[in-house]
């Protein structure tokens, strides 16, 4: 199940279903006993994959490969650039390239007139539900907002 609040939106004044997390996050030890419950492999197993997954996809994308993982969707990095880019071609280079951010596509399956069927990582069943709590109204400017982040629960 997942939540959402009611949450007014500053830039038009209307209200829309802003997604809640509750609790904290799932840890990876979490993942690999669930991942074990579900294949022939030890939970201990599971977590030594888990835990070499990121630079194993890492070395991957740092080659010029994008990395496409079964039933959960790709991998790939893009530049991130300063500035406001160059006029010509002969002045592109890599001093524009001040980061690397690594991008996510979640794998999806069409049907045969090319609509969206399912995605990976959207449960069937997930049903959105309210979290009873205070609708979230944008500051005014004469008032300051503290804090910051998304609101959890737990």
């Amino acid at each position: 199940m997942a939540y959402y609040k009611k949450s007014q939106k500053k830039v038009n004044g209307k209200w829309y279903p802003q997604g809640v997390i509750i609790g904290k996050p799932v840890q990876t030890k979490e993942v690999a006993n669930r991942l074990a419950d579900l294949s022939a492999l030890s939970p201990g197993d599971c977590y030594s994959m888990l835990g070499n997954l990121g630079k194993v996809l890492g070395e991957f994308m740092n080659s010029g490969r994008t990395v496409k993982l079964d039933g959960v969707g790709t991998f790939y990095y893009t530049p991130n650039t300063a500035g406001q880019g160059v006029d010509t071609p002969e002045e592109v280079s890599a001093k524009q390239i001040i980061g690397t951010r690594v991008r996510f596509i979640p794998e999806v399956a069409r049907s045969v007139g090319g609509q969206v069927t399912t995605r990976s990582l959207i449960s069937e069943n997930t049903f959105w539900e309210e979290l009873e709590m205070e609708p979230s109204v944008p500051p005014s400017d004469e008032e300051e907002e503290e804090g910051g982040g998304n609101q959890q629960m737990g």
